[in-house]
């Protein structure tokens, strides 16, 4: 096998595992010679284009900096490619640190792309040592479990995935959980029970999305799979209202400045009420969806509608936890903003004459966010 980086075999040492794909096939290094290693094989198995390789001694990754940028020229070129053809979001692999957030932010912000949400997938050790940064200076995570169960222990991936999952809620930025939900339906029309399990497990712990891979990329069943995630995940977000796990859920304040401290508490005090109440539904009006993402962190019962007239908004405010967002002309008359949009729910059927609703207003709707919050405000409504 040849590799074409000249410093592969740079710190590794007779006896080294070589770990293909994180156990695909596994090799031992039996002699090194210059830049050269000999090496036997232990675990035989399929060697394919572009696998990812990793070294270990004593069950422990052999970590090694090169000094790589995180964004090779070829990043780059596919970065101006996604922005051509109007991409919402990057998902940035191998981020070591906050700064490689901040680098494509200022990039992106010097072209007046700030619309474009940057993802960071969490896939090495060096990401999971500097993970709260790098939630804070993202725009959301991606638990990328393929890539990171090359790096660390199979059986760690679990309790680091709950972490990662909480900590993200904590601070009020999406995850997404990839990679593996369903191998095996590559191949087959049906999961085994134990990726059910997987999915479900990934649900119970509040994720805001999970996402498919090769499963719909390249497998033979992507709409069967699809719907095996959509009834896994229904399912268990249905024990979790009838268990009202969300009730368990502690919160952490964010906000430091007055005006978002109301905001957090506003949303949170909502949340409980509308869980209390047993509210039908939620209405949130906003312009850039910060209250939405609020009420989202909070994983209330019932569904929230969020309203805005802002596409870019909208766009972005799918990725939240229970959110349902729609775009429409908003005015400044609450009472008008209510009536048009239980009129466009009704004949959608997502609510009906009788049903309760929580109404939050949120300030920034006809307000620069540096504005006051005394506009917010929380409303209870029956549907005529």
């Amino acid at each position: 096998m040849h590799v074409n980086f000249d410093k592969f075999s740079e710190g590794i040492l007779v006896g080294d595992e070589l770990v293909i794909d994180g156990g695909m096939a596994t090799f031992v290094v039996t002699e090194k010679i210059r830049n050269d290693l000999h090496c036997k094989c232990t675990d035989p198995g399929l060697l394919l284009p572009r696998a990812k390789l990793s070294f270990w001694r004593d069950r422990k990754l052999v970590e090694r900096n090169f000094g790589l940028p995180t964004l090779s020229a070829k990043d780059w070129a596919d970065i101006e490619f996604g922005i051509t053809e109007g991409v919402d979001c990057i998902a940035l692999s191998f981020v070591k640190d906050a700064n490689d957030i901040k680098h494509l932010k200022t990039y992106l912000s010097r072209r007046s792309l700030e619309h474009i949400k940057i993802f960071a997938k969490i896939e090495s050790l060096e990401s999971l040592k500097n993970l709260k940064d790098i939630i804070e200076a993202s725009d959301g995570v991606m638990v990328a479990r393929g890539d990171l169960g090359v790096q660390i222990p199979l059986e760690q991936i679990p309790a680091i995935q709950e972490v990662i999952v909480e900590l993200c809620r904590n601070l009020n930025k999406p995850v997404i959980v990839a990679s593996q939900l369903l191998e095996s339906m590559v191949e087959y029309p049906t999961p085994t029970r134990a990726e059910v399990a997987d999915v479900s497990e990934a649900v119970r712990q509040y994720a805001d999305a999970i996402m498919l891979s090769a499963e719909s990329a390249i497998g033979a069943y992507p709409e069967k799979a699809l719907s095996v995630l959509r009834a896994a995940s229904e399912r268990m977000e249905s024990w979790s209202r009838e268990e009202n796990m969300q009730r368990l859920l502690p919160q952490y304040q964010l906000a430091i400045a007055l005006p978002d401290r109301i905001s957090e508490q506003i949303c949170t005090s909502a949340v409980e009420m509308a869980n209390n109440l047993a509210v039908d539904a939620i209405f949130v009006y906003t312009k850039h969806g910060h209250m939405a993402s609020l009420l989202s962190r909070n994983r209330p019962n019932p569904p929230i509608f969020a309203f805005t007239d802002d596409a870019n908004s909208r766009k972005s405010m799918n990725l939240y936890w229970g959110v349902i967002p729609l775009q429409l002309p908003l005015s400044k008359s609450m009472d008008d903003n209510f009536k048009q949009t239980i009129k466009l729910l009704k004949s959608k059927g997502s609510v009906k004459p009788g049903d309760s609703v929580l109404v939050v207003a949120d300030s920034d709707l006809n307000q620069p966010r540096a504005a006051s919050s005394v506009f917010q405000s929380i409303q209870v409504r029956l549907v005529d």
